[in-house]
C-alpha cells in the first residue's frame, strides 16, 4: 500500500463496525501519516481510544450533516472514506427524513467539503440495497452513489469520487450473525422466507476492495466484489442448529434476493478477475481504458444476484471466518 505512504486519511463513521476494523487494517498495513476518526458518538470514540492507543490516530467529533465541521475536518486531508450512514431498515422506514438528512444531504456535504479543501480521493461505502432499492435505506444509498459519481463533474478532475458496493458484512454489529451467536437459550428465531438468500463478505474482503478502489480509481466508478451467497435457512442451521424456526413472511422493504449489479448497469460494466467495475455513462470512456484492457464486458442481460451467484458459502467456511472475529 505504497500509495498511502505519508497520507492523511479521514474515515467518516469511523467508530462503526467497518471503520473500527479498517483503522486496525490501516495501522498494520500502511505507512499513512495520520488517520482521523470522524463520528458523532463521543462514547464510542472514548472506547476506541482505550482499545487502540496509537500516535497516528486523531479523533474528531462531528456530524456529516454539518458542512462547516466537515470543512474544518477535511483541511490537509488526502483521502476520505465515507462510511457514515443510518442503516437500520425498519427504523428508517418510520423516520424517513432522518435517513435523507444523513445519507443523502450528508453525502453531498462530503462532496462539497472535499472539493473546497482539495482532497485527493473520496470513496463512498455503499450497499447491495442500493441496487433496485425496495426500501428507504437502499433508496438513500442509491442517491448517495449518484451524487458521488456526479461529484466528479463539479470537481473538474481535482478530486476523484468513486464508490464501493457490497453485501452483508460477517462480523458487523447488529447483524443477523451476531444475533444468532448471542441468542439466549430457548429464544425464538424468526425466518421470513426459507428461499431468501444474501451476499456475505468478510472484513478482509471489504478492506481488499476498498484498497483496490482507492489505488485504481479514476473517478466515477462503482467497484463491486465477487463474493459468496448463502441462504438464510442454511445460515440459521449453521449457527443455531436444531432450533425451531418460526416463519413470519417477508417484512416491508425486504427482498427475497439481493442484487449487486443490475442488468442496466452491466451494459456499462467491466468484469475483472475479482471485481466488477461499473463505469459512468456520461464521462469520456478513454480514461477508463485500463479496466477494459484488463477485463471483459459481461454478456447481454447479465445481472449479479445472490440467487444466480456461482460462489456459495458453506458452513465450514462461515465458521472459519467467524472464529477469527473476537467481536462476535
Amino acid at each position: 500500500m505504497v500509495y498511502l505512504k505519508d497520507k492523511t486519511i479521514l474515515i467518516t463513521g469511523g467508530t462503526g463496525s467497518f471503520g473500527r476494523n479498517f483503522i486496525k487494517f490501516l495501522l498494520k498495513n500502511s505507512k499513512s501519516k495520520k488517520i482521523i476518526i470522524f463520528s458523532r458518538d463521543e462514547l464510542k470514540q472514548f472506547n476506541l481510544m482505550k482499545e487502540i492507543n496509537n500516535p497516528r490516530l486523531r479523533f474528531f467529533i462531528g456530524d456529516v450533516r454539518d458542512l462547516d465541521r466537515l470543512q474544518h475536518a477535511f483541511h490537509d486531508v488526502d483521502i476520505v472514506v465515507h462510511a457514515a450512514a443510518l442503516k437500520q431498515i425498519p427504523t428508517l422506514e418510520y423516520n424517513p427524513f432522518e435517513a435523507v438528512k444523513t445519507n443523502i444531504l450528508g453525502s453531498q456535504n462530503i462532496i462539497n467539503a472535499a472539493i473546497s479543501q482539495n482532497v485527493e480521493r473520496v470513496l463512498l461505502i455503499s450497499t447491495d440495497k442500493a441496487a433496485h432499492p425496495t426500501n428507504l435505506y437502499g433508496s438513500t444509498k442509491l442517491c448517495a452513489e449518484k451524487l458521488f459519481i456526479s461529484g466528479n463533474s463539479y470537481a473538474g478532475g481535482k478530486v476523484k469520487f468513486s464508490c464501493v458496493r457490497y453485501g452483508n458484512v460477517i462480523g458487523s454489529r447488529g447483524s443477523i450473525i451476531e444475533t444468532l451467536i448471542n441468542k439466549k437459550e430457548n429464544e425464538k428465531i424468526y425466518l421470513t422466507d426459507e428461499r431468501m438468500s444474501r451476499f456475505w463478505i468478510a472484513f478482509e474482503q471489504a478492506f481488499a476492495l476498498v484498497n483496490f478502489a482507492l489505488k485504481n480509481m479514476v473517478g466515477g466508478e462503482i467497484f463491486i466484489p465477487k463474493i459468496p451467497s448463502m441462504k438464510l435457512v442454511d445460515l440459521f442451521d449453521c449457527l443455531a442448529p436444531g432450533v425451531k424456526l418460526e416463519k413470519i413472511g417477508i417484512r416491508p422493504g425486504e427482498k427475497l434476493h439481493e442484487v449487486l449489479l443490475t442488468e442496466q448497469e452491466s451494459r456499462h460494466c467491466v468484469e475483472l478477475e475479482n471485481y466488477f467495475v461499473i463505469l459512468p455513462e456520461f464521462f469520456s470512456y478513454e480514461q477508463y481504458d485500463k479496466y477494459k484492457i484488463k477485463g471483459k464486458i459481461p454478456e447481454n442481460d447479465f445481472y449479479y444476484s445472490s440467487d444466480n451467484n456461482n460462489i456459495w458459502l458453506n458452513k465450514v467456511q462461515l465458521n472459519d471466518i467467524i472464529k477469527n472475529y473476537d467481536t462476535l
